[in-house]
């Protein structure tokens, strides 16, 4: 019998801040590779994630939200970076809240060309009370955008996962794959370093602590196991930036409690992810303006 044909393609997962495209990549590669929490603007960075499943390579770019409210630096940024990521692909997954359309929504869908296949993701479905009202949206939905699917689904599913992963199959180019089987992410342990940091961040301020608020890697130094049957060691020294004094005191917390909590849960994290053994040193900086300083903005990180 012959092998089944190799197929191979790039997926963009786009949508409006806050509908889940974070979760439904990590969910989709199997394991987290992009950090989450319920602030909008989470991700900043286009991070690739690849799952292979079969003769099929998925290789899925997440992208930031495409941000209409605040137009500072960092937020065109992030804008030309979904712009930059859904010129080139072979299928766009938009994602959006099951039953809901808003004109940001609309936004996102305006961003893509019209040669590129779109897939309609109704994410959150567990959260639509009766499943009856979801019919006359999907109607709606199709008078809309000639989707080449639409699957109403739930990013926290694991066969909703499975079931979307053999539909977007159907699209993938027949291709040799670009990446080994065993390959998760093209991003660096430097990158995911401050990225779960950034992640722990957010989720402990809450609502408290402004989106403009970043991290800067000062230091990644790995040492090789100390005797055999050991671990590696990877020194960290990260610098959380913020805009005001009263952030930082915010950040630091009663005591330095928060930052502890944070230093802690992002170590644990990422001893998990990268198997080894971490030391981490956390700092806080105030930077005023930054976030509207496009200089500022490159110097950290975003391209």
């Amino acid at each position: 019998m012959n092998e089944p044909q190799q197929r191979c393609g790039l997926m963009a997962i786009v949508g409006k801040p806050n509908v889940g495209k974070s979760t439904l990549l990590n969910a989709l590669v199997g394991q987290k590779i992009s950090i989450t929490s319920r602030k909008a603007q989470t991700t900043r960075h286009r991070i690739t994630g690849i799952r292979t499943r079969g003769a099929a390579q998925f290789v899925l770019v997440d992208t930031p939200g495409f941000q209409t409210i605040h137009n500072n630096a960092l937020n065109r940024t992030l804008n030309k970076t979904v712009q930059g990521a859904v010129g080139d692909v072979d299928l766009a997954l938009l994602v959006v809240e099951a039953g809901s359309f808003t004109t940001a929504d609309a936004r996102v869908l305006a961003l893509l060309k019209n040669d590129v296949p779109v897939l309609l993701l109704a994410n959150k479905l567990d959260n639509v009370q009766r499943r009856a009202d979801i019919a006359p949206w999907l109607q709606d939905m199709m008078q809309r955008h000639p989707f080449v699917e639409i699957v109403p689904m739930s990013a926290k599913n694991a066969k909703d996962i499975e079931r979307l992963l053999d539909v977007c199959e159907k699209y993938l180019p027949e291709q040799p794959w670009w990446h080994g089987e065993d390959e998760l992410t093209d991003r660096s342990e430097k990158f995911l370093a401050g990225e779960m940091v950034r992640e722990k961040l957010f989720r402990l301020t809450g609502d408290e602590l402004p989106y403009t608020s970043t991290v800067v890697i000062d230091k990644f130094e790995e040492e090789p196991p100390a005797r055999k049957g050991h671990k590696r060691l990877v020194k960290l020294a990260i610098t959380i930036v913020v805009e005001r004094d009263g952030h930082k005191a915010m950040v630091i917390g009663d005591k330095g409690e928060r930052i502890k909590r944070i230093g802690t849960e992002a170590r644990v994290e990422l001893e998990k992810l990268m198997d080894c053994k971490v030391f981490l040193e956390l700092w806080v900086k105030v930077r005023s303006g930054w976030a509207d300083d496009e200089a500022r903005v490159r110097s950290f990180g975003y391209e």
